[in-house]
């Protein structure tokens, strides 16, 4: 695409300079944005810029600057932003016990718009015009991506796969024809990742019947330790803060931790069917280790310190939080509304979780709390006990009062 500008110097010469419009391109390397690149030079005319944003995925990212750089992209960036998506993006969460559909962990969903907002800004300091991503037509991560994107800034969006209707064999052969490497894996399924979970789709997958093999899975192991492990986890007003007491005030490495020690005992595996945005239902695999355990411990402890009416009502809150997050409206008014709500209700969330991990088993095992509303003396069926069990008789006839009338009526029908 070339915008042409005559520029008059005298009556008998004419200057013209051709300017070539950019497209900044989120890039990570595998088989979707490579092709992306390629498509945005040659179908489209336009010079590329890539940026690569740093959640955890753990890549050599020297070597995903060197691919990008090997396609002839005008520019690229790294931008690490691990701190900012456990503080801004994974701890809220945490605190909102945040699973799509009671599985999910929205470990993709949350990275969107983080990912979002940094194209944007690499897009206003380059002068470009246009944003790309490498989403299909099918998946929802062209809705998080274009909403957030939208919500930013009034850039177009470019987005090859879905506009030119590719499949993945066509992106395979497009691939090949220009020399471009793909690893065996993407060959095989589509994969993301970050720090929160990993998620893999696709390929023999797509049989809902089928077993999901070794060669899937990468945090999660089958061959566990021959003892149980046991972590203590201490939150502050809803947000992990330790893990055995190690990593205060280092979040990434918190998860980490967990990560690794939850996978070895096979812990965070979910094979999801999943109610994709725009309708479809589709299988997903997804490794989340740590996210499994945080959001375990973190509703235990709720249960210590809220009151039944509080538990009840926020789990209707959290289960929208989650749905606004999966469906791309993190940036929705509601969304901010539902988080003011969250924040007031973690005041007491303070307090240590002991979590027992053994060959793929989870359990809270002990929990301990100075907000507590477990009173020992007065749950104890010991003679020490302070409840007056004489005043449950006055309450179960209250209680079922309208139960026990109702029967009467229909009794007599």
């Amino acid at each position: 695409m070339f915008i042409k500008i005559n520029i008059f110097i005298n009556s008998y010469y004419t200057l013209i300079i051709d300017l070539v419009d950019k497209a900044v391109v989120a890039f990570s390397g595998g088989l979707d944005t490579t092709v992306v690149v390629k498509y945005l030079q040659e179908k489209y005319n336009l010079d590329v810029i890539t940026v690569t944003i740093d959640v955890g995925q753990n890549e050599n990212y020297e070597k995903i600057k060197a691919k990008a750089i090997s396609l002839g992209v005008k520019n690229h960036y790294t931008i690490n932003c691990k701190e900012e998506f456990v503080k801004n993006f994974i701890f809220p969460s945490i605190k909102a016990n945040s699973l799509y559909q009671k599985k999910y962990c929205l470990a993709t969903a949350l990275a969107r718009p983080l990912i979002a907002n940094k194209l944007t800004n690499i897009a206003k300091k380059e002068n470009a015009n246009f944003v790309a991503h490498g989403c299909s037509g099918k998946g929802n991560d062209q809705v998080r991506f274009d909403i957030a994107l939208q919500s930013e800034s009034s850039l177009s969006i470019i987005a090859p796969i879905r506009d030119l209707n590719l499949n993945r064999e066509k992106e395979i052969d497009f691939a090949k024809k220009h020399g471009v490497e793909i690893e065996k894996i993407a060959k095989k399924f589509s994969i993301d990742q970050n720090l929160w979970g990993r998620s893999i789709e696709g390929g023999s997958l797509e049989d809902p019947y089928n077993e999901p093999g070794d060669e899937v899975f990468s945090w999660v192991t089958k061959c566990f330790p021959d003892r149980p492990t046991y972590i203590e986890i201490e939150f502050e007003n809803g947000i992990p803060v330790s893990v055995n007491n190690q990593f205060r005030n280092e979040p990434i490495q918190l998860i980490e931790y967990i990560n690794e020690k939850a996978g070895s005992h096979g812990i965070g595996i979910v094979d999801h069917i999943e109610d994709r945005i725009i309708g479809m239902k589709s299988r997903e695999i997804y490794e989340n280790p740590a996210a499994v355990c945080l959001i375990d411990a973190h509703f235990d402890l709720e249960k210590m310190v809220q009151t039944s009416h509080e538990i009840r009502f926020k789990s209707a809150v959290d289960e929208e939080w989650s749905r606004l997050v999966y469906s791309g409206l993190w940036n929705d008014p509601l969304r901010k509304d539902l988080d003011m709500f969250i924040n007031s209700t973690q005041r007491n969330v303070t307090g240590l979780v002991k979590i027992k991990m053994y060959k793929g088993n989870l359990r809270v095992v002990g929990r301990k709390c100075e907000n507590s509303l477990y009173n020992k003396d007065m749950i104890t069926y010991g003679d020490n006990s302070v409840f007056d069990q004489t005043m449950s008789l006055g309450f179960i006839k209250l209680w079922g009062m309208q139960t026990t009338e109702a029967n009467k009526l229909q009794k007599n029908v």
